[in-house]
């Protein structure tokens, strides 16, 4: 508050004023009746008795009326700290506000989160618009998210931000700034402009400041929400056996911050299980032992507190890693000339992808041997058994994606041996006619394989395998030869796929496996395994996808019992969890799973990105508003005075005459 406020406001010490006028007004003192009186000689009374404080309500009345008039002479001075538009020529602006929901902004700031304050600086500027404005809002939660294109309806834009919540996703500045841009560039307003309200911690501190040399205004209002101190978070929290691996992480590692002073605690219900001082050296691990095998759901704790709570708690998972693939082969005949491993294991070692390689003499007969792999590679089996064709089922009901090779062996599998459910008729191993051409038909390539098509043009193969025609209507081409016929194809099989390929991998039936295209259809069915596997840990907001299931339930973070939206693209559905925390997937068959979400490493590193200088132009907007109340004040005043008449009027009493000593008396 400014002195010249402050001054005006001293005029409410004249509120005294009625006080003191009440307390030294002097009243006639009152007749008390007695009947000799009559008999004595009036005599002119010597003093009068000081009155006591009456007439209470008139004196509150004019106790408010001066204390009113203060505050009408001090409300032209008073301004208060809230966002407000500037507008440079009066015409409509086209506005686009980015809302930061991430992690970092649950940190606290002058008794709200970071979050509610921009929140309430978003609807500040929704004040400030006026009829014709247009409005959009995004969230900078990663992935960024339009939560209202663009419109002039202010309502609807102020139910939309009153539907953001907060949430421990990562951030994503670019990304929504780029989508603010896209949103309000080609509107019809000259005056275009994009306000972000964040912290600006979105773990890139060394990246270029934000807003510098965008095509539109970028103003990077309420500077008080920039990150400052430091934050510690569990990122995940393994079990082996008795053996719990806890990763911990700290904000401005690289400056000194750690968790010293802090422990690792695991829980079982209310119960403490074991705890162990929390890693000096960060990001690290602490190794915690179980004494017993616990008998209830494992969490994780850091104890202590910092600038965000919510990441200090992590499930307690057994993970089996990032996933490997299992290749089915013969060894012998699909290994290179010079020696070493087949040449689809070396391929798969080159793409030098997040999985293992894991070559196993046999496929499986159990399912529970297949648990581990996120994909299997056959190439050219001779053939599945009863036993194994189940564990394939199952392996593929689960999400499990397989590659089928098919060759000479294949053509020649015994009696009882087939490969369904992939396949249901056998398969036969024929030459290549004129019309299969010399290659593959680029035309026909799909999901990515259109840069692979091109250096398989010309494959040096001499046979190839040729499929019954009632398996050819269940498969999806995704690749074909120049006569049509499949050279790749694709299956789904409950939540899982096949991928068939009518060659085998070895380089005596064909140069399939020299080819730069063999790479990339590998990298690519690599991809499709990893997004099928079940991965039960993942960031928060990064999407789960389901695919081939009729229906999916989300539910979480448990104990709770919150219902996550569910969205069905294609065959798959996709659901992104945004709180961290263990989820529940239920499928329409029955079948549960939990999966867990945990922070995102970056997100918990509070150092703030730069900002352009002109992010900061007080063209775009002014953060100190004046509010006229003075009106109000005013409506106030002239209550009180209409009151302070009324109650003059009534306090007028009448005076009656007494009967026997002939005084007036007030009744």
């Amino acid at each position: 508050m400014s002195f010249v406020a402050a001054f005006a406001l001293l005029v409410g010490v004249l509120v005294a004023a009625p006080y003191l006028a009440h307390r030294l007004r002097r009243k006639r003192a009152d007749d008390q009746p007695f009947a000799p009186a009559h008999m004595v000689p009036p005599a002119p009374p010597r003093a009068r008795r000081r009155s006591k404080l009456e007439d209470r309500a008139l004196f509150a009345t004019r106790a408010l009326a001066v204390l009113a008039l203060a505050f009408l002479g001090a409300s032209p001075l008073v301004r208060c700290s809230r966002l407000a538009l500037q507008r440079s020529s009066g015409a409509s602006v086209a506005l686009a506000i980015v809302v930061d929901d991430s992690m970092s902004m649950r940190a606290a700031l002058d008794g709200q989160s970071r979050f509610e304050r921009a929140v309430n600086g978003a609807r500040e500027l929704l004040a400030s618009a006026r009829e014709g404005d247009a409005v959009a809002l995004v969230a900078a939660g990663d992935p960024a998210r339009v939560a209202l294109a663009a419109t002039t309806d202010l309502r609807a834009a102020r139910a939309a931000l009153d539907a953001l919540t907060e949430s421990d996703r990562a951030t994503d500045l670019e990304g929504a700034v780029a989508m603010a841009r896209a949103l309000v560039g080609q509107l019809p307003q000259v005056d275009k402009r994009i306000v972000v309200l964040s912290d600006l911690a979105d773990g890139h501190p060394e990246r270029p400041p934000l807003g510098e040399g965008s095509a539109l205004p970028v103003w990077v209002a309420l500077p008080e929400l920039r990150a400052s101190g430091t934050d510690c978070g569990l990122i995940s929290a393994d079990r082996a056996g008795l053996r719990v691996r806890v990763h911990v992480v700290c904000s401005g590692a690289a400056s000194g911050a750690s968790a010293q002073g802090r422990e690792v605690t695991l829980t079982a219900g209310d119960q403490i299980v074991v705890k162990v001082a929390a890693p000096q050296l960060v990001p690290g691990d602490a190794v915690l032992t179980l004494p017993q095998e616990p008998s209830g759901e494992l969490l994780a704790h850091l104890t202590g507190t910092d600038a965000i709570a919510s990441d200090d708690v992590a499930a307690v998972m057994t993970e089996s890693g990032p996933g490997a693939v299992a290749v089915v082969g013969d060894t012998a005949s699909e290994s290179a000339v010079t020696g070493g491993a087949p040449l689809i294991e070396q391929a798969l070692s080159a793409l030098k992808l997040d999985v293992g390689v894991r070559p196993i003499p046999v496929f499986p007969e159990r399912a529970e041997d297949l648990a581990a792999f996120v994909g299997v590679v056959l190439d050219d089996p001779p053939g599945l058994t009863p036993e194994q064709r189940r564990a394939l089922g199952d392996f593929m009901d689960n999400g499990g994606v397989t590659l089928l090779a098919l060759g000479p062996r294949a053509a020649v599998a015994p009696l009882g041996a087939s490969f369904e459910p992939v396949l249901s008729h056998a398969v036969r191993w024929e030459p290549r006619t004129p019309a299969a051409g010399t290659g593959a038909d680029p035309a026909s390539a799909r999901q990515g394989l259109e840069d692979a098509a091109t250096s398989l043009l010309d494959l040096d193969a001499s046979h190839r395998a040729i499929l019954d025609a009632e398996d050819l209507s269940a498969l999806d081409n995704l690749l074909t030869w120049k006569d049509g016929a499949p050279l790749l194809a694709a299956r789904t099989h409950g939540r899982g796929e096949a991928w068939i390929v009518t060659l085998p991998f070895s380089v005596d039936s064909s140069d399939l496996t020299l080819r730069p295209g063999f790479l990339s259809l590998l990298d690519i069915w690599v991809g499709r395994a990893r997004m099928h596997a079940s991965a039960r840990r993942g960031d928060v907001g990064v999407p789960w996808l389901f695919s081939g299931v009729r229906h999916v339930n989300l539910r979480g973070p448990l104990p709770g019992d919150r219902t996550l939206d569910v969205q069905r693209e294609g065959s798959t559905w996709r659901a992104s969890p945004p709180l961290i925390g263990r989820y529940q997937v239920e499928f329409d068959d029955g079948k549960r799973e939990i999966r867990v979400a945990v922070p995102a490493a970056r997100e918990i590193d509070l150092r703030p990105r730069a900002a352009a200088p002109n992010t900061q132009g007080r063209d775009f907007g002014d953060k100190r508003a004046s509010v006229d109340v003075s009106w109000v004040v005013a409506l106030v005043l002239l209550f009180l005075t209409a009151c302070e008449l009324g109650l003059r009027i009534f306090s007028q009493r009448t005076e009656t005459v007494h009967p026997m000593s002939g005084h007036s008396s007030r009744v």
